[in-house]
């Protein structure tokens, strides 16, 4: 008689079989691809899938799907792999679907401010497209991540603060649900009440319902103006402050970062910056010339009101992107000033007027136990970011990292906050869910069983059944 590990394999085969019928070459069950598609880009313990579709359309999706469905087999959406949180991983073996060739923007309507394209499509693909109509598409990430891992992950990035997340910016998505049928969630419209609102349930959803094959995105005009600039600060709180004035005063500002000393650091030594090494807000306001000027000189009054300054600014599209590449670079650069240490990237969202407190005690906590981990943060809507790392062969060094970690978190929901602004939750926060959702997690497993019932989409993330 067959153990049930057999007949997990059989299942298994038997589906990559069938597969394999249907994509050719354009399924892999080589080592190294199985590993590179289960492996994200922190600690997180990978899990590599039993084989990886490249696939071309939704109907193969579909068909994939379909077979998977029928002999009980996981599935796994593969974007680019820049998650942060294990998203990509299969812990319970599987079939990657990395959507990576759907790549193609599929209609781009001027008028109406808005597009539809392809999972695999990523941002900097669409902006450069739409560079010539006058729009862009202001999700910024960081990492140049597909537009479908950002649309399940929910992604947000320095632009939150004024044009919001995934979460504001989708009108629409395509996605074959567990049972293979393909589903539209929503038309064209900018604002509907017609039924339950299925595309915010997808958004932020990580492949656990199904698998994104389109994507209708809102679009924004180039501003006439974009002005950018760094402000040096005394302190941690100081700098907090002047942002928690910023957005009380209603300035619309475009991006605004902060980088504590540690992380200004890094980016000098990284990008050769020549910063002051002292705690620093990045920002940039968009807008009419006179517009863009007059914001800047208020944000530079209040920096002053908090020992703040001198604001310089400017508005060459150069400088400018060497300042924002900088930004988007630090995660590699705190990485390259820690040779031979992992890194474990985490982040967590407070309501703004906690953001001051939560930041300092948490630099207070890393200072106290003795650990390198630079902060960097979208703190116009309180959300930051702490990269700690060490050395996974000296248990102590461990043990101290995942505790300031636990209490990171804890604290932000403690202050009302939320365990993740933005990388989700993957395998890496499930066990903080109920801390902060209570009896809310119960709702979410109930909607996870009705859509999934044999649990093959993307197992083993935000809920486990």
């Amino acid at each position: 008689m067959a153990t049930p590990a057999q007949l997990k394999r059989n299942s298994v085969a038997q589906a990559v079989g069938e597969i394999a019928g249907l994509l050719g070459e354009r399924l892999s069950q080589s080592q190294a691809v199985r590993d590179q598609h289960g492996d994200d880009l922190t600690w997180n313990p990978g899990a590599a899938p039993d084989a990886v579709a490249f696939v071309d359309t939704t109907e193969e999706v579909q068909a994939i799907v379909q077979i998977c469905s029928k002999y009980e087999v996981p599935v796994i959406p593969y974007g680019t792999g820049t998650s942060l949180e294990g998203h990509i991983s299969a812990p319970s073996g599987g079939v990657s679907i990395d959507v990576s060739r759907m790549n193609d923007i599929l209609e781009v309507n001027v008028e109406d401010l808005d597009c539809r394209v392809e999972p695999g499509v990523t941002r900097k693909q669409l902006n450069s497209y739409l560079r010539d109509t006058g729009l862009f598409f202001p999700i910024d990430p960081g990492a140049d991540a597909s537009i479908g891992g950002m649309t399940a992950t929910r992604a947000s990035g320095t632009n939150a603060v004024r044009y919001g997340t995934m979460r504001e910016n989708v009108l629409n998505l395509t996605a074959v649900m567990p049972n293979g049928e393909i589903v539209r969630t929503a038309r064209r419209a900018k604002k509907s009440a017609a039924g339950y609102d299925l595309t915010r349930l997808l958004v932020g959803s990580e492949g656990t319902l199904g698998v994104i094959t389109e994507i209708g995105l809102k679009l924004y005009g180039i501003p006439v103006s974009i002005a950018a600039g760094i402000c040096p600060f005394p302190s941690l709180e100081a700098a907090c402050n002047a942002v928690i004035m910023t957005i009380q005063l209603g300035i619309p500002v475009a991006r605004i970062e902060l980088l504590d000393e540690e992380q200004v650091k890094a980016t000098n030594n990284y990008a050769g910056l020549g910063l002051p090494e002292t705690p620093m807000l990045f920002l940039e306001f968009h807008g009419t010339e006179a517009g863009t000027q007059e914001q800047s000189e208020m944000f530079g009054e209040i920096a002053a009101e908090y020992g703040g300054g001198p604001f310089d600014w400017a508005t060459k599209e150069e400088d400018r992107n060497r300042l924002w590449q900088a930004r988007h670079d630090a995660f590699w650069a705190v990485k390259a000033a820690m040779p031979g240490k992992e890194a474990f990237a985490t982040d967590v969202c407070v309501p703004i007027s906690r953001l001051a407190e939560c930041v300092s005690e948490t630099k207070k906590d890393l200072d106290e136990q003795g650990l390198y981990a630079p902060i960097v943060g979208h703190v116009g809507d309180g959300n930051f970011h702490a990269s700690l790392f060490c050395d996974r062969s000296d248990p102590d060094e461990v043990k101290k990292v995942k505790d300031v970690y636990e209490r990171l978190i804890l604290r932000a929901i403690a202050m009302d906050g939320t365990c993740t602004g933005e990388h989700g939750v993957g395998t890496g926060k499930m066990k903080f869910l109920e801390a902060e959702h209570g009896a809310g997690l119960h709702v979410m497993r109930s909607i996870k069983r009705a859509i999934d019932p044999k649990n093959i989409m993307n197992p083993g993330k935000i809920v486990q059944l």
